[in-house]
């Protein structure tokens, strides 16, 4: 079934509210990126979705130029692109452009790489973070959401929401060595932070799967509530966090008993959450729906596991990462095309940088980002076919 022919109804039910990154299914098909990409285009005729203008400036408060120093990278998801931001100066570096329907992206440990998937194509890709070229490409399954590396850099994992399977990736070889079953439609995932497992947040269940990085496969299915997104890690490993959007929660579950450990409200229709390296805080960006968009991000104190603040951002706050340093967080904007970049001392916004359309999965490199040759490089993805069988899986 191609995506035009369900235009239509997808639109009705994009504009009707919802989570934008989870399917549709129509006749049986999950139709969760043909949803996003009619849903974007529709609030843009509506006149409901800022564009992006080539040239915007950012807005950057004065005495918070040079406070933190890295890259911040962007997955441009209605853009079909990447965003790279200087941290020291919090302006548009360069835009990768050529990467149809990128949901997430993520720097590998050592900052040399950037990955990120396209929901178009059906693949992750590889980029060379110092000379902004494609490395190469990988096939995933349908509708792959997020990617991650394992803390030694060596595996890269990619959740694929149509299939309800992880892909493993052998980051050497840039080859796939494992897909992995899940639950329904996995969405979110992290590794812990000794890289034992790692944690996937399935969206259209009630359960997070655990695969073991040794062996590549699940070995538990933990009930936490509706719709966990994303999940995230406290920086010993004890915890793990995960947003519950049906549920407008975050939860936290014990890593060794896998006990659930609480609940605790936040604001409507969590995504992203993510912990400060230094522990003290945990961040949930609240996007809301399509049709009323919330704006803010929650600050949880990890130790009294309560909201110590709120802070507004912008349209649809989706993604979430923060500087190694722990004073600087970033915030993905979906619907207002731009990044919030909060200061954690301050607790309150201290700049905003215009990315392309739809700004969804955000990663920060402590490396400084490289000269670019141009405000816009193209990538070029090589052709692939879609019938080639993904290991582990039995035809």
């Amino acid at each position: 079934m191609k995506r035009v022919n369900v235009r239509t109804l997808l639109l009705g039910l994009a504009l009707a509210g919802g989570l934008a990154s989870l399917p549709v299914t129509v006749g049986g098909s999950s139709l969760g990126f043909a949803m996003r990409a009619a849903a974007q285009e529709a609030v843009a005729q509506a006149g409901g979705h800022e564009q992006h203008h080539p040239g915007a400036q950012s807005q950057v408060s004065a005495g918070h130029v040079g406070v933190v120093q890295g890259t911040v990278w962007v997955a441009d998801e209605y853009g079909n692109g990447l965003t790279v931001i200087d941290a020291a100066t919090n302006q548009v570096v360069t835009r990768l452009t050529g990467v149809e329907g990128p949901h997430n992206l993520q720097v590998a440990p050592d900052g040399q790489t950037v990955w990120a998937v396209s929901g178009h194509e059906k693949l992750a890709l590889s980029i060379d973070a110092a000379t902004y070229r494609l490395l190469g490409t990988v096939p995933t399954g349908n509708e792959p959401a997020h990617i991650i590396l394992t803390p030694d850099g060596r595996t890269a994992y990619a959740t694929n929401g149509d299939d309800n399977t992880v892909t493993a990736i052998d980051v050497a070889t840039m080859q796939a060595i494992a897909t992995i079953p899940v639950g329904e439609y996995p969405h979110g995932l992290r590794p812990s932070p000794d890289g034992k497992w790692v944690y996937v947040a399935n969206a259209r269940d009630r359960t997070l799967s655990i695969i073991d990085t040794a062996s590549n496969a699940n070995i538990a299915d933990v009930e936490v509530g509706q719709s966990p997104v994303q999940v995230g890690f406290s920086a010993d490993g004890r915890f793990a966090y995960f947003s519950l959007n049906a549920e407008n929660a975050v939860g936290k579950l014990d890593v060794a008993s896998r006990a659930l450990l609480g609940k605790l409200q936040v604001g409507v229709g969590p995504i992203q959450v993510y912990v400060s390296p230094d522990d003290k805080f945990l961040l949930v960006a609240n996007q809301g729906t399509r049709s009323n968009p919330s704006t803010t991000v929650s600050i949880v104190d990890t130790g009294r596991f309560e909201v110590v603040r709120t802070v507004e951002t912008g349209l649809g706050a989706h993604g979430v990462v923060i500087d190694p340093s722990s004073r600087h967080a970033y915030i993905s904007n979906i619907y207002a095309d731009n990044v919030s970049v909060i200061d954690l001392l301050e607790g309150g916004v201290v700049a905003t940088i215009p990315t392309g359309a739809g700004p969804n999965g955000i990663s920060f490199s402590s490396l400084p980002p490289a000269p670019a040759a141009a405000p816009e490089i193209k990538l070029t993805l090589p052709e692939h076919t879609d019938d080639a069988p993904m290991p582990g899986m039995q035809h």
